[in-house]
């Protein structure tokens, strides 16, 4: 039978979990509300994910959204897996301050610092400048994911390939790079993740013309909460449980602090 110390516990958690997740199961209930209002159900309906699909400028933010998330992720990816070989085998600190400041960052301040960044140097803002801006702090979170994974290796491995003849290239290529690919797969899931999502470092470093989808968003909600609001938002919200459920699979030890 259950103590009652463990009990409280459990309600706690319980209550918690309910203050984190009760918003969000309302915005995808509401999302099939046969009504424009939410202040009551009505019916069940499809139409509001079907007018998202009329809706010219949504889609176009959307598309925004997927190609700077492809993108910056791509590049992040290259450029997180060099820096977490390099954090792992050089261990200098400040290595690991410059790759990882930008995840300690405080967002407000990094928008606006990318913002000055860009002015200074006469970049027109525009989907390359958010690009540059995701590339930026997604960096840091696949580093991580590489070094998490790097330090599980047993380096034996490595060292025998090397007794055998193999050259340095021939180990990073047939034997490092394989071994460290759920890694980097997961830190390329992570960093598409971040990217899609982000809005605060977006809203500081997008031009006109250049709207994603966490910004058209935005814009929608400040006139009302209306059900293709919450269509879309559960449409996101799907997308990055879809891709951070595969990234702990891929690399569990990120997801457990090791």
């Amino acid at each position: 039978m259950m103590s009652r110390k463990n009990l409280l516990l459990a309600l706690s958690a319980a209550l918690v979990y309910l203050f984190l997740y009760l918003p969000l199961v309302i915005v995808v209930v509401f999302s099939f509300n046969d009504s424009r209002l939410n202040a009551e159900w009505v019916g069940f309906t499809w139409k509001w994910y079907g007018k998202l699909l009329e809706n010219q400028e949504m889609l176009t933010a959307a598309m925004n959204s997927l190609i700077i998330a492809s993108v910056s992720a791509g590049i992040a990816t290259i450029l997180g897996t060099l820096a977490g070989i390099a954090m792992h085998q050089y261990r200098l600190r400040l290595l690991q301050i410059l790759v990882l400041a930008p995840i300690a960052m405080p967002e407000i301040l990094m928008g606006v610092s990318l913002l000055v960044l860009f002015i200074m140097v006469n970049m027109t803002l525009g989907l390359i400048s958010i690009m540059l801006a995701h590339i930026t702090f997604c960096i840091g979170f696949v580093a991580l994911a590489v070094q998490a994974r790097i330090s599980s290796l047993d380096p034996a491995l490595i060292e025998a390939a090397r007794d055998l003849g193999a050259t340095p290239w021939q180990c990073f290529r047939e034997i490092t790079l394989p071994l460290l690919m759920p890694g980097i797969l997961a830190g390329a899931l992570m960093a598409f993740t971040l990217s899609i999502d982000d809005f605060v470092i977006t809203f500081f470093t997008a031009g006109v013309g250049s709207s994603t989808l966490p910004l058209q968003i935005y814009s929608m909600v400040k006139i009302a909460v209306t059900p293709e609001v919450n269509a879309v938002s559960t449409l996101l919200m799907l997308v990055t449980l879809v891709v951070i459920t595969v990234a702990s699979r891929l690399s569990p030890a990120i997801f457990r602090g090791e």
